[in-house]
């Protein structure tokens, strides 16, 4: 049975965009891992043929989708070789506050433009001092006479280097409780006062340029904040269940391609003139590692479909990322241990997939902190 109830028209949708990401962005992928970042005139392209925010309504310049064709983008980005092509990111992550929390001014001004791909989207919360946990960070926001000053850094900050508008995360230094000093803004590049920092060079996710930000009494109207004053922390909560969702999907995705990379190459290779495959315990391996992957799918499935029925499945989307992020690592390090010396090479897929599904265990939360919040729902 179906979990996820797919159209004509998504799947018009999806043979589109395999054909755009085989035309525009695979024979790129050497040339973005070289630069460690994928060029605002393919963000542009893939914008203007309609695959950035798929879910955003028309009415603000989107394609009025649904958040199945967001499912559709992540798996065919998978399925191209290109990780670290942080759309997902812009349109399902950073995208949804301003479409949720923004004024109409605020919606009109950005979303047409995040779209069409002139604009690029990201997120700071992160900092040298604070990872998972929000209530530690100490980017202050001090308000006055209409204008709010940001002072603090940001780090490991994805799409850092190429953002045209980042969410940035402060809080009021005069705030006592974590939980109601949190704010939300709007930042445009080039705002004085924002400095970008080093193009961080990373294990994986190559292609994904990923930077220090750092803000310097950086002032910006009030009328950027998104929401009320003090609404951060609730707005993220709100959003972490897809964004959580997002990379189990994105894990799940890899466990697919990596299964099916290291199954047609243990029936192609030959060791004294018989296939790997043939071996019992070669065979075995690759039913096992199938095996984990169609649960983890049947799962992250489950939690989609939920998740567009409007359902709270924050526990559930905590687990199914820890889960599906440790199985996808776990699945790359057994493909390659079926290989040997072959996958030793930098350049080799199954390297590459080993290194790009290894920070999904600690972005969006570390899993350790995932764990941490199923527990405390199931009154541990």
């Amino acid at each position: 049975m179906e979990i996820l109830a797919y159209t004509q028209e998504h799947e018009a949708f999806r043979k589109r965009l395999a054909e755009f990401l085989a035309a525009e962005v695979v024979p790129l992928i050497p040339r973005f891992e070289e630069e460690r970042m994928v060029g605002k005139d393919v963000w542009r392209k893939m914008g203007r043929a309609g695959f950035l925010c798929p879910a955003l309504s028309r009415d603000y310049g989107g394609p009025g989708g649904d958040f199945l064709h967001s499912v559709i983008v992540i798996e065919e980005l998978s399925r191209s070789g290109i990780s670290g092509f942080a759309t997902p990111l812009h349109s399902d992550i950073v995208v949804p506050y301003i479409e949720a929390y923004g004024s109409e001014e605020q919606k009109r001004a950005w979303l047409p433009g995040c779209a069409d791909g002139s604009v690029v989207t990201a997120v700071a919360m992160t900092e040298p001092g604070a990872g998972s946990d929000l209530a530690s960070m100490t980017t202050t926001d001090v308000e006055t006479n209409g204008q709010v000053s940001l002072s603090g850094a940001k780090t490991f900050i994805s799409n850092g280097i190429i953002a045209d508008l980042v969410i940035v995360a402060a809080r009021d230094p005069e705030v006592k409780n974590p939980h109601e000093a949190i704010s939300l803004y709007l930042v445009q590049d080039g705002t004085p006062g924002l400095s970008r920092g080093r193009k961080l060079d990373k294990m994986g996710l190559q292609t994904q340029d990923t930077a220090e930000l750092f803000f310097t009494n950086c002032r910006i109207p009030a009328e950027n904040r998104l929401g009320m004053k003090g609404g951060g922390f609730l707005m993220l909560m709100q959003k972490l269940q897809q964004e959580r969702l997002v990379v189990a999907l994105m894990a799940v995705c890899a466990m697919d391609r990596i299964v099916s990379w290291i199954t047609d190459y243990c029936k192609s290779t030959k060791v004294n003139g018989r296939a790997l495959s043939r071996g019992q315990a070669v065979s075995f391996a690759l039913v096992e590692m199938a095996t984990e992957a169609k649960i983890a799918r049947t799962f992250v499935e489950k939690l989609v479909a939920d998740h567009m029925e409007k359902k709270q499945v924050v526990v559930e989307t905590s687990m199914a990322k820890y889960w599906a992020s440790d199985a996808a690592t776990r699945l790359a390090g057994r493909a390659l241990d079926l290989m040997g010396p072959e996958a030793v090479l930098d350049c080799h897929p199954m390297a590459r997939a080993f290194r790009d599904v290894r920070v999904m265990s600690i972005f969006a939360g570390a899993n350790e902190i995932m764990k941490m919040i199923a527990g405390r729902f199931m009154g541990l």
